[in-house]
């Protein structure tokens, strides 16, 4: 009989990806970012270790959102003091802060706890082409 392989943190061996997201649709492309920061990509994916590679998503502010939701759907958030729901277009946030947009997204597909908060922490999203991440020499996917 075999003995059953488990993953240690230790032996976890990260990559840097680099996924450009010009012209992408915004579900689609989130999902595919949560889906190889949880590390379901790799033959030695454990759902109770952090053992997903780093993003880098450049280009966040040529995202493509269908249909009418540049103008009909909205990011809603509270302020703290009473009767302060705030609503925003995602049509304004693209304008003003397009790296958010992606970055919530992928936050809405990981899991609600410290794993999904170690997941998040690998993302990198920048709105123009450039970012400062070269030094990890991060290998363009296509998603």
């Amino acid at each position: 009989m075999k003995d059953t392989y488990v993953l240690k943190k230790s032996a976890v061996k990260r990559r840097w990806l680099l996924i450009d997201a010009q012209g992408k649709t915004l579900g689609r492309l989130a999902s595919r970012i949560a889906f190889i920061l949880k590390g379901k990509h790799r033959p030695d994916y454990t759902y109770n270790l952090d053992n997903g590679d780093y993003v880098v998503v450049i280009n966040a502010e040529k995202v493509k959102l269908t249909g009418k939701k540049l103008t009909d759907k909205f990011y809603h958030y509270h302020t703290g003091y009473a009767g302060g729901i705030k609503e925003v277009s995602y049509g304004t946030l693209m304008q003003k802060k397009p790296a958010f947009v992606i970055e919530r997204a992928v936050k809405g597909m990981l899991s609600h706890g410290v794993l999904g908060r170690e997941h998040l922490s690998k993302l990198k999203v920048y709105a123009g082409p450039s970012h400062p991440h070269s030094a990890n020499k991060p290998e363009p996917i296509e998603v």
